[in-house]
């Protein structure tokens, strides 16, 4: 016998990408509030770009692209900067640190690379 909400993968997915946007918004938010504060920014630079650069890639993507799942809006686009994100954290900013340090961010790509590859389900303000 089938499990009956098994029926509904479109709404499963919108789920997955409404509670994951949420979640990570409470990443986003307090880096977003750091730029705005205008203080000295310490912010991680694995790449070189420089240390507000940085930040301001990382909030365009747990911030911005966050909002842009929660409303279904080009979910799969979306998600490819908050993928890279999480890749980073995971495997370049916390490489060397255990797997409890790395094991948020990759359940976070997870999910990332989940909706690249399956979309954001219904509802949605655009289609896949």
């Amino acid at each position: 016998m089938r499990f009956p909400i098994a029926a509904f993968p479109e709404q499963g997915l919108f789920t997955l990408r409404l509670i994951v946007g949420l979640l990570m918004l409470t990443h986003g938010y307090p880096k977003l509030n750091m730029l705005i504060d205008g203080g000295v920014i310490s912010f991680p630079d694995p790449f070189g770009l420089g240390a507000q650069f940085s930040l301001i890639l990382v909030i365009f993507s747990e911030f911005v692209c966050s909002i842009f799942l929660i409303l279904g809006f080009k979910t799969r686009f979306a998600a490819i900067p908050l993928a890279v994100t999480m890749f980073t954290a995971a495997f370049i900013f916390n490489g060397q640190n255990s797997f409890a340090k790395k094991e948020l961010a990759i359940l976070y790509l997870a999910v990332y690379v989940t909706l690249i590859l399956a979309g954001g389900g219904k509802p949605a303000i655009t289609k896949e």
